[in-house]
């Protein structure tokens, strides 16, 4: 017996989807189709009349009921499957005066047919639940080909020196990352949120240096408030104030509470994040084009000696090593102990053949089964 999962849930359902069709097959659809269709006449005429229709309170609701029943039946074609089950609930009626017990009776006489009409039904969602197998299996199949990719990468990293000298590379990226944020943090504190405002706006025209956007409501206040001449953490300052002591220090307290406390997330976002490098770098090649867009920008806050760090870090990009040292950062940074483990051990090769092997069952299932999903 197969494990649960995408490929056993899709043979089950496939082979659930045939004999539901077997199923309806055996009587045929369009008798199936007639008999609900007389079927369900029938229900409907026990629903108007049961209640009329017994006791002595009312003749013609018997009478009109007799009628109907008669109408129903001696119109039902000849070949219809269950024929002779409605002819035996007239029977049931087939006297001066109903009761409770007759209608019972003749629903109890009425369980095989019911049976028959659910084969519709059951088609209905066994056809359902084979769609539902098949999206589940496509969707394993992409989730594998994630897996697969990262078992990929894994494995490439484990070709890495990982004793490489990586701190040729850690040491000038954190020496201008960290310049470079203690200069924005004292531009940041410093100079007005309109000027900020104003800097980032200039930096949209650097596409790889992604700065926060401004919400348009809070970049108006900003710009036309006298307020705005504040630093950015006076501003959210004044957002903590109580609206009386806010009163003190500008000239609309309502306004400023309108727009900076509501997004006061906006302006805690404008940080150094969009200057940094980062650890583990970026290749060669990417990150010397960052470096081009980001000399551009820092300009407006960072002084010469940090731009002489950024100048610095361009040059490693030129070293035939970096890459060598980079990958060696990458893989050090990425791989837990764990994960060096099962590289050792061989788990992570064995857990992408199993991967690999997995994806081709499921797409073979999906090839095997591809007549019948499409049909249904």
């Amino acid at each position: 017996m197969s494990e649960p999962g995408p490929e056993s849930d899709l043979a089950d359902a496939h082979a659930g989807h045939e004999r539901a069709l077997e199923a309806v097959e055996e009587f045929g659809e369009s008798k199936l189709r007639q008999l609900a269709n007389a079927h369900e006449r029938l229900h409907d005429l026990f629903e108007r009349y049961e209640d009329r229709a017994t006791g002595t309170g009312d003749f013609g609701g018997f009478v009109e009921f007799r009628g109907g029943l008669d109408g129903l039946v001696s119109g039902l074609p000849e070949d219809l499957p269950h024929r002779a089950t409605f002819e035996e609930v007239e029977d049931v009626f087939d006297k001066r005066r109903l009761n409770e017990a007759d209608f019972e009776r003749a629903r109890e006489l009425l369980a095989p047919v019911e049976e028959s009409v659910e084969r519709l039904d059951e088609r209905r969602a066994a056809r359902e639940r084979l769609r539902e197998a098949r999206r589940a299996a496509e969707a394993r199949i992409e989730a594998l080909d994630d897996e697969i990719a990262e078992y990929d990468h894994l494995l490439a990293l484990s070709e890495v020196d990982l004793d490489a000298p990586v701190n040729d590379l850690r040491v000038p990226i954190d020496g201008y990352d960290d310049a470079v944020a203690a200069d924005f943090a004292d531009y940041r504190s410093r100079a007005s949120a309109r000027e900020v405002v104003a800097f980032l706006d200039r930096a949209d025209w650097y596409p790889l240096v992604e700065t926060p956007d401004v919400p348009a409501d809070l970049r108006s206040y900003i710009a036309n408030a006298a307020v705005g001449s504040e630093p950015i953490p006076r501003l959210l300052e004044y957002a903590d104030y109580s609206r009386s002591k806010l009163n003190h220090y500008v000239e609309d307290a309502d306004a400023l509470k309108r727009a900076v406390a509501t997004r006061r997330t906006a302006l805690e976002r404008i940080d150094a994040t969009p200057f940094l490098i980062g650890w583990p770098p970026p290749p060669a090649d990417v990150l010397r084009f960052r470096l081009r867009e980001l000399r551009g920008v820092i300009a407006r806050f960072a002084p010469e000696e940090t731009i002489a760090r950024l100048r610095e870090v361009r040059t490693l990009t030129r070293d035939p090593d970096y890459e060598r040292l980079r990958r060696a950062a990458e893989a050090r940074d990425r791989l837990d102990p764990r994960e060096r483990r099962r590289l050792r051990n061989g788990a992570v090769a064995a857990d992408r053949e199993a991967a690999i092997e997995e994806r081709a069952r499921l797409r073979e299932a999906l090839d095997r089964y591809a007549p019948t999903i499409a049909s249904s």
